[in-house]
């Protein structure tokens, strides 16, 4: 039975058209209808304009996004990185809209979600998580619980990898049911596929799809963007160099990410092939062509031996660059990716390990040794068990940016660049401490600011999705932290 009454809303609302309300009893076993009703059998208010309709639950007004019962969905919880997630959303779930985020883990076993929610309540001395984050089970594997899942999430946090495998049914589940998707991909396989095989779905769509937020690639695609914003006049190239620091308890990551540089090896010739199916015009280049480094070298910006970076950040900026410089009209900048490993010492146990790995990942055994013995080929870089809440505390890293380029007034196209500018970008532990804080602040930008977005949907990277947020201010209120170094 239902009550149909006549009602004037106020003209900030619906400006002063009547409008019928109707209030009907839902199944409160149905979180999809009231996300504070759960198990109380509470009214669902309703009232439908010619225009709009606009829902109220348990009497609190929600925001246009509200239509669902959460604005975040954190898949994969239970893995080694999504514990760490969950930890991160349960610290900042007052920032969201109207100073609250509503939030739920999914995954395959809700024993382990339980597990992992039970495991946060006691690190964050919050016992309400318990009882207040809510548990949705979704598999990869069952597309039904996939689309289930994404129907009732704003946004999707996906931390199930490797990507390669996994990543795309959720990309496909996200599109098609009308929820953004943040993950925390570093293999540019995935990321590159994702845009040339949804990015046209996901506009038609306005589903915002932002792979590579966490330490891949939010601070090399954003340190680059910080650079250029602090740089008077036109920056035309930066390099970055990287650097990691553990505490006495030395440190490692978690073979998740092992396995995905394995199968990445593996497969660089399918990016190869994939690359040319964009048909990309080359970038122009403006100003001095930036110089390539050899593959092993003493860098005298971080006086230390070197390596180039193997990991996304390359590509996830080189395509930010390409997407602000067709879509925006900016000077793309030439970008080269570095990594410090240290002294002599550092050098010959990774052009030993390095050998090792390049002969095995060619082959189907070799890359099944690696994966079962990662702490063996790596020298205990990588291990099953990942690094301790105590190796976590001790360490941190260091991005240190060197641009140049030409003053206001200076021709580009007319001799050397004649301005330097160096920037740092700094933070935490990166694989589970920064790479949380990223993914979780990505997601508050995007509920706090979409208007601040692209106008369309797509897939995206950070730099595309985010160059005209807040969220540079938001990552260094968190501690990852962008600062000016020196101009000259």
């Amino acid at each position: 039975n239902s009550l149909l009454l006549y009602v004037q809303f106020s003209p900030a609302i619906l400006k002063g058209r009547n409008v019928r309300v109707k209030l009907r009893r839902v199944d409160s076993r149905d979180p999809a209808h009231c996300p504070r009703a759960r198990g109380t059998g509470t009214r669902v208010l309703t009232a439908v304009s010619s225009d709009r309709a606009v829902t109220r639950c348990s009497a609190m007004a929600l925001t246009s996004s509200a239509a669902r019962p959460y604005h975040i969905i954190i898949f994969g919880a239970s893995g080694f990185t999504g514990q760490f997630v969950v930890e991160e959303v349960a610290r900042t779930s007052a920032e969201g809209p109207r100073g609250a985020v509503r939030w739920a883990l999914a995954g395959r076993s809700r024993a382990k979600l339980d597990k992992v929610l039970e495991q946060a309540s006691e690190a964050l001395g919050k016992p309400e998580l318990k009882s207040e984050v809510d548990i949705i089970v979704a598999d990869v594997g069952e597309p039904d619980s996939l689309a289930a899942m994404c129907k009732q999430g704003v946004i999707v946090l996906n931390c199930v990898g490797p990507y390669r495998f996994y990543g795309e049914a959720v990309v496909k589940a996200c599109v098609e049911n009308g929820a953004h998707c943040i993950d925390i991909c570093g293999e540019p396989q995935f990321l590159e596929g994702m845009q040339l095989n949804y990015h046209s779905q996901a506009a038609d769509k306005g589903v915002y799809i932002v792979g590579s937020c966490g330490f891949d690639s939010i601070p090399a695609d954003l340190g680059v963007l910080y650079t250029r914003d602090q740089f008077k006049g036109t920056l035309t190239a930066v390099e970055s160099f990287l650097t990691a620091s553990t505490g006495p308890e030395g440190g490692c990551i978690h073979d998740g990410t092992w396995q995905s540089a394995i199968y990445g090896f593996a497969d660089s010739g399918k990016l190869r092939s994939l690359r040319k199916k964009f048909d990309h015009k080359p970038l122009p280049v403006v100003g001095a062509k930036i110089k390539r480094r050899s593959a092993l070298f003493f860098s005298d910006e971080i006086q230390q031996y070197s390596v180039p970076f193997m990991g996304a950040d390359p590509s996830v900026v080189k395509r930010t660059q390409r997407f602000l410089a067709e879509e925006h009209n900016k000077t793309p900048v030439q970008y080269g990716a570095y990594a410090g490993i240290g002294g002599i010492t550092s050098v010959i146990k990774l052009l030993f390990a390095g050998m090792m790995f390049w002969f095995l990942v060619k082959f189907s055994f070799g890359r099944n040794l690696l994966i079962k013995f990662p702490e063996f080929f790596s020298f205990g870089f990588f291990s099953k068990e990942g690094p301790t809440r105590k190796q976590l505390e001790g360490s941190s890293f260091r991005f240190a940016f060197f641009g140049e380029g030409y003053t206001e007034g200076q021709d580009p196209s007319q001799g050397k660049p004649n301005a330097k500018i160096r920037t740092l970008v700094q933070g935490p532990e990166p694989g589970y401490v920064a790479t949380p804080i990223a993914m979780v602040q990505a997601a508050i930008t995007m509920l706090n600011e979409p208007n601040s977005l692209p106008k369309k949907g797509g897939v995206y990277t950070p730099g595309a999705a985010f160059a005209n947020t807040t969220i540079i201010d938001r990552l260094n209120n968190h501690g990852i932290q962008f600062s000016v170094l020196e101009v000259s």
